[in-house]
Protein backbone atom coordinates (compact mmCIF):
# COMPACT_ATOMS: atom_id res chain seq x y z
CA UNK A 1 0.00 0.00 0.00
CA UNK A 2 3.10 2.54 1.09
CA UNK A 3 4.62 2.29 -2.74
CA UNK A 4 1.09 2.47 -4.51
CA UNK A 5 0.38 5.92 -2.14
CA UNK A 6 4.09 7.22 -3.07
CA UNK A 7 3.37 6.62 -6.69
CA UNK A 8 0.74 7.88 -7.38
CA UNK A 9 2.23 11.53 -4.79
CA UNK A 10 2.61 14.55 -6.89
CA UNK A 11 4.80 17.43 -5.25
CA UNK A 12 6.05 21.02 -5.95
CA UNK A 13 8.72 22.54 -4.32
CA UNK A 14 8.98 25.98 -2.39
CA UNK A 15 11.66 28.17 -1.27
CA UNK A 16 9.87 29.69 2.02
CA UNK A 17 11.01 33.02 4.03
CA UNK A 18 8.81 33.75 6.60
CA UNK A 19 9.34 35.66 9.86
CA UNK A 20 7.89 34.38 12.85
CA UNK A 21 5.51 37.52 13.47
CA UNK A 22 3.71 36.88 9.83
CA UNK A 23 3.55 33.15 10.39
CA UNK A 24 1.84 33.90 13.77
CA UNK A 25 -0.65 36.69 12.31
CA UNK A 26 -1.81 33.61 9.75
CA UNK A 27 -1.92 30.85 11.99
CA UNK A 28 -4.14 33.14 14.37
CA UNK A 29 -7.09 33.46 11.83
CA UNK A 30 -5.64 36.84 9.27
CA UNK A 31 -5.20 34.41 6.65
CA UNK A 32 -5.40 30.30 5.92
CA UNK A 33 -3.53 30.09 2.88
CA UNK A 34 0.08 30.42 2.15
CA UNK A 35 0.38 32.22 -1.49
CA UNK A 36 3.65 31.75 -3.22
CA UNK A 37 5.33 30.65 -6.30
CA UNK A 38 7.20 26.60 -6.70
CA UNK A 39 10.99 26.58 -7.90
CA UNK A 40 9.50 26.21 -11.29
CA UNK A 41 8.16 29.36 -11.20
CA UNK A 42 4.14 27.99 -10.78
CA UNK A 43 2.04 29.66 -8.52
CA UNK A 44 0.84 27.81 -5.60
CA UNK A 45 -1.69 27.81 -2.56
CA UNK A 46 -1.79 25.79 0.47
CA UNK A 47 -3.22 25.70 3.99
CA UNK A 48 -1.07 27.43 6.12
CA UNK A 49 -1.39 25.26 9.09
CA UNK A 50 0.99 22.74 7.23
CA UNK A 51 3.64 24.68 8.31
CA UNK A 52 3.42 24.56 11.76
CA UNK A 53 6.12 21.76 12.72
CA UNK A 54 8.75 24.09 10.99
CA UNK A 55 8.51 27.61 12.86
CA UNK A 56 11.32 28.04 14.52
CA UNK A 57 12.25 31.40 16.73
CA UNK A 58 12.90 33.09 13.82
CA UNK A 59 10.41 32.13 11.54
CA UNK A 60 10.10 29.68 8.63
CA UNK A 61 12.84 29.64 6.19
CA UNK A 62 14.40 27.14 3.90
CA UNK A 63 13.11 24.78 0.72
CA UNK A 64 9.92 22.54 1.11
CA UNK A 65 8.89 19.44 -0.65
CA UNK A 66 4.24 19.60 -0.66
CA UNK A 67 3.05 15.96 -1.74
CA UNK A 68 -0.61 15.86 -2.69
CA UNK A 69 -2.68 13.32 -3.92
CA UNK A 70 -4.74 13.60 -8.27
CA UNK A 71 -7.55 15.53 -6.34
CA UNK A 72 -4.91 18.40 -4.34
CA UNK A 73 -5.43 16.89 -1.01
CA UNK A 74 -2.43 17.40 1.04
CA UNK A 75 -0.18 14.68 2.29
CA UNK A 76 2.94 15.64 3.58
CA UNK A 77 5.47 18.22 3.83
CA UNK A 78 9.09 17.69 4.21
CA UNK A 79 12.05 20.09 4.76
CA UNK A 80 14.60 19.03 2.68
CA UNK A 81 17.08 22.56 2.91
CA UNK A 82 18.33 23.45 6.10
CA UNK A 83 20.66 26.51 4.69
CA UNK A 84 19.06 30.02 4.75
CA UNK A 85 17.19 31.31 1.88
CA UNK A 86 17.52 34.75 1.30
CA UNK A 87 14.35 37.04 0.74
Amino acid sequence: MEVQILKTMKKIVVDLVISREEYLRWYQGSAKTVATRTVDNRSVRFPVNILQPYVTHSGINGRFVIAFNDEGKFIKIEKVSRRSIKS
